[in-house]
């Protein structure tokens, strides 16, 4: 089983090839904005290097969210456009899940895992998994405050990470059941590739033709400002 991953979530590009579930390779860029070019672009690089052809894929895998609007669009539709053009399926994978596929073996049993994507002001992105990998409260968009988490803090030890977890070291980090670890984890085709490969394993693929990001939110845009004569 041959599966293509993409993430481009927030500002980190990354393509994965896995083969029946290990890693073959990966590649990110740390970059402010993801283009369609350059993720074509590590697409054909990762797939040569580890000596395969994109026809030779059993899937194609992709971050479905949330995240940024525009790298989220730019992520699917060109996932979307491989799996049409190769007849491939395709295969969701939710960012914050895998986020949490990241890190969730270096826990004791009883403590909750909350990746968080960074959102407007003092909101993020989150959602809580338990270290054997199960969703414990779904995606949410939380505006975070003095009382945010606080059953959730009161009944287990609680991690919070990603780029939005700054905003909720601010405001929690005193609290002694609020662990916020030193190390970046950012989002990662490493693991969209995962968990496609389990997904996929058990049937659940998406229709190319209907799928959409899972925004969460939406976009919003400002109007230009008038030219002052």
């Amino acid at each position: 089983m041959l599966i293509l991953s993409l993430d481009t979530s927030t500002t980190v590009c990354s393509v994965a090839l896995h083969q029946d579930g290990t890693l073959l390779g990966c590649y990110e860029l740390f970059i402010e904005r993801t283009s369609s070019a350059m993720l074509t672009s590590l697409i054909d690089d990762v797939v040569r290097q580890t000596g395969f052809t994109l026809d030779q894929l059993d899937a194609v895998a992709v971050a479905m969210g949330p995240g940024s609007y525009t790298g989220l669009r730019i992520g699917v539709s060109t996932a979307k456009g491989l799996c049409f053009a190769l007849g491939k399926p395709l295969v969701a994978v939710n960012t914050l899940a895998a986020m949490a596929e990241q890190i969730r073996g270096f826990y004791p049993a009883d403590t909750l895992l909350c990746p968080m994507i960074d959102a407007r002001r003092m909101e993020v992105y989150c959602a809580f998994y338990d270290t054997a990998g199960e969703e414990r409260i779904p995606t949410k968009a939380e505006i975070i405050d003095a009382d945010s988490f606080g059953e959730q803090l009161a009944q287990h030890p609680v991690v919070f990470f990603g780029d939005g977890a700054a905003k909720c070291r601010a405001v929690l980090g005193q609290h002694p059941q609020a662990i916020f670890p030193e190390q970046a984890v950012t989002p990662s085709a490493r693991t969209v590739g995962k968990l496609a490969t389990s997904l996929f394993a058990s049937g659940q693929i998406e229709d190319p033709a209907t799928f959409e990001p899972f925004y969460l939110k939406d976009f919003m845009t400002t109007q230009p400002r008038k030219a002052v004569v």
